[in-house]
């Protein structure tokens, strides 16, 4: 029968086996990430009951698994993304805050990105949607790893069209007529147009924002179609204009939804998600793994246009002022909804509560492709096949949540989080719905919370307390490794410099650089009078 060790060493070569197996099985996976934007974790009806405009999202959630304890890696548009992109923070990566319509810079050359990693494995590679990490020279996306571009080069309230949909405050269109007609408006971009851009051709500017979703899925398709067709295995990451201001005009809503326009939009974001799904397991079910996730949490200070964060109110802060959702390191900020879908591979009806980032995707991609991530720097993703695949609902040890706009300096490490115990070495809320702003606080030693017992950050665990004193050691060691970790790294520095030169622009001789001149025709064009009619913006 064999000695305890023998059989010891038999087991464990047998559940080494067992974990190797499914790599044989699965070959090299397509994948899917969709990434939407300003979304909240109560925006999910399998996360939050109260939301019903979400039927297509819910059955993703029945049909994989839903990560309920899933965090963006930053609070604010730029530093997310380039984070997902790179599985670096940005304390690490450079991009500390959001790049503008003048940039010149984006994110660091020197940092590799997932899609060069993927394409360099044999993928094809696209990008559809906000791109917002630089968007001038080698920072467009042409030129950071994807064979294939669609979509608009930063946030879709960056630039002005002739649907401007609805803000608070409200935008108007597009000026069409000379300098002195124009009006200005705080926080309306009504000089330049929004440009919509196939790979470095701006196709439309000012595009139409009302049939900017449909037209997200006619191009999602098309490149599964035709990644599907080459043989080689595909990246699509689809970064949705949904759930950012301005919100578009779709369909009303149905009778029960009750949440407005903003509950139209969410149902339209739905359908989009579930048509990516349909399209996806067209091309074999099984095939392709799909990731949904948030880029952070919601932006309050548009009020009934912004999201539902569910239990995860940061009360502590809203009784300083300010909002707790976007923007800052309160759980409303960056926990956000996340699914994972892959028939055949990763469990159905599974709820995971390990602690779990955006951050995690790029080793992990790079993991199932049997690639390799790139040297030479240190990484703050995981690789979480284990818990995809349901062997284990173990995450991060450690989670750090960067300063993303709303107190201190942007992209310092100020926050942690050490099991269910989150630390705050700087408080700050940003801009509520009432105009609020919760000033910032040094906190030394810091705000501790149990999340365990308070979900809602509402009361910090008393310094004096037993167990206060317990935990304290292990975070303040956890975040001078941390620091050291990063000081220690081969990190990069963003180019946030700024030229006017640097904007995209179709036509300067036309009116917010419109491509046309102001009723020069009617109808809107085709995709290929669009082509005809463009330049190049790079």
């Amino acid at each position: 029968m064999g000695t305890p060790s023998s059989r010891a060493v038999l087991v464990l070569a047998v559940a080494l086996a067992g974990l190797s197996a499914p790599r044989a099985a699965y070959g090299q996976p397509n994948f899917i990430v969709i990434l939407a934007d300003d979304v909240g974790w109560g925006d999910l009806g399998a996360n939050w009951a109260e939301t019903k405009e979400t039927p297509h999202l819910d059955e993703l959630a029945a049909e994989g698994t839903r990560f309920v304890d899933f965090h963006s890696a930053a609070s604010t548009c730029s530093p997310s993304r380039a984070s997902l992109l790179t599985g670096r923070l940005g304390a690490r990566n450079g991009v500390t805050h959001n790049f503008a319509v003048t940039s010149v810079g984006g994110l660091p050359l020197n940092e590799t990105t997932l899609a060069e990693v993927l394409r360099e494995a044999g993928y094809s590679t696209g990008a559809i949607g906000k791109w917002h990490l630089g968007h001038h020279g080698p920072h467009h996306p042409s030129f950071r790893g994807f064979d294939y571009y669609f979509g608009i080069p930063y946030s879709h309230d960056m630039g002005c069209t002739d649907t401007p949909g609805y803000n608070l405050p409200p935008c108007p269109p597009c000026p069409r007529h000379s300098v002195a007609a124009r009006v200005a408006r705080k926080d309306c971009y009504t000089e330049i147009a929004l440009p919509l851009l196939e790979n470095v051709t701006i196709i439309q500017q000012p595009v139409n924002l009302s049939s900017l979703a449909a037209r997200y899925v006619e191009e999602a398709a098309r490149f599964i179609q035709r990644a599907s067709g080459s043989g080689r295995p595909f990246f699509l990451y689809l970064a949705l204009a949904h759930m950012h201001v301005p919100l578009g005009v779709p369909p009303l809503p149905p009778p029960a939804s009750g949440r407005g326009i903003y509950g139209a939009s969410l149902s339209e974001m739905d359908a989009l998600v579930g048509r990516i799904k349909q399209v996806a397991d067209s091309h074999g079910k099984g095939n392709t793994l799909l990731w949904f996730a948030g880029d952070n949490g919601p932006w309050a200070q548009k009020c009934e246009l912004a999201g539902r964060l569910g239990p995860f109110v940061g009360a502590w802060q809203r009784r300083r002022g300010g909002s707790s959702a976007k923007q800052t390191t309160w759980e409303g900020g960056h926990r956000v909804p996340a699914l994972v879908y892959w028939p055949g591979h990763i469990p159905a009806k599974r709820t995971s509560h390990a602690l779990l980032s955006t951050l995690d995707i790029f080793p992990t991609l790079v993991a199932l492709a049997g690639a390799e991530l790139p040297p030479n720097r240190r990484f703050d993703g995981l690789d979480v096949s284990p818990v995809l695949f349901g062997w284990s609902d173990v995450g991060h040890k450690v989670l750090l949540h960067p300063n993303s706009g709303a107190a201190g300096k942007d992209g310092e490490i100020e926050t942690l989080r050490l099991a269910q115990y989150k630390a705050f070495y700087t408080t700050g809320g940003a801009m509520a719905c009432d105009g609020s702003i919760g000033p910032a606080e040094h906190h030394q030693p810091p705000l501790i919370f149990n999340l365990v017992r308070d979900i809602q950050e509402q009361e910090p665990l008393d310094v004096a307390s037993r167990e206060y004193q317990a935990v304290l050691p292990a975070i303040s060691r956890a975040y001078a490794q941390a620091l050291e970790d990063i000081a220690t790294d081969n990190v990069s520095v963003a180019d946030y410099s700024k030229d006017p030169g640097a904007t995209p622009c179709c036509n300067a001789q036309h009116v917010a650089c419109r491509c046309q001149a102001p009723g020069s025709h009617a109808a809107m064009p085709d995709r290929h009078t669009e082509r005809r009619a463009t330049r190049l913006c790079l």
